[in-house]
């Protein structure tokens, strides 16, 4: 069994932001059917910033603690910042992760990401295209 920091453990037992935005600005999913996890972020875009993000995540402990330490990193975060937050930081922000866990890092970086280019895409279809 792999063994999580207590980062990973504090995150998983008390997940931060958890739920959906009603009428959200941006809507994010990924996931991993090998392993069966699946993330969607949902973020509300106020002056260019995160004003508010929650997560739905069905997976193993690691996703969850993954949803959760994205959503806080990212909330309050303006756009440009957001798109920063790579696998690598939120791994390192976790206290690690086992080896063969790190893809949920990724997962959780890359539906932050879907979300923000799903609300910057709303955004130029109702200005120009």
């Amino acid at each position: 069994m792999p063994v999580y920091s207590q980062q990973v453990m504090d995150h998983f037992m008390n997940p931060r932001n958890v739920g959906e935005i009603e009428n959200p600005d941006g809507i994010g999913e990924e996931g991993n059917p090998v392993c069966g996890d699946m993330m969607t972020f949902y973020i509300k875009v106020k002056d260019n910033r995160l004003e508010d993000v929650k997560f739905k995540t069905f997976g193993c402990g690691a996703a969850i603690a993954v949803s959760s330490m994205v959503s806080e990193m990212a909330k309050g975060k303006t756009l440009e910042e957001a798109l920063k937050i790579t696998p690598k930081i939120v791994a390192e922000e976790l206290g690690g992760l086992p080896k063969n866990k790190f893809h949920c890092s990724n997962l959780g970086a890359q539906a932050l990401t879907r979300a923000i280019k799903d609300y910057l895409g709303k955004k130029k279809a109702g200005g120009d295209k």
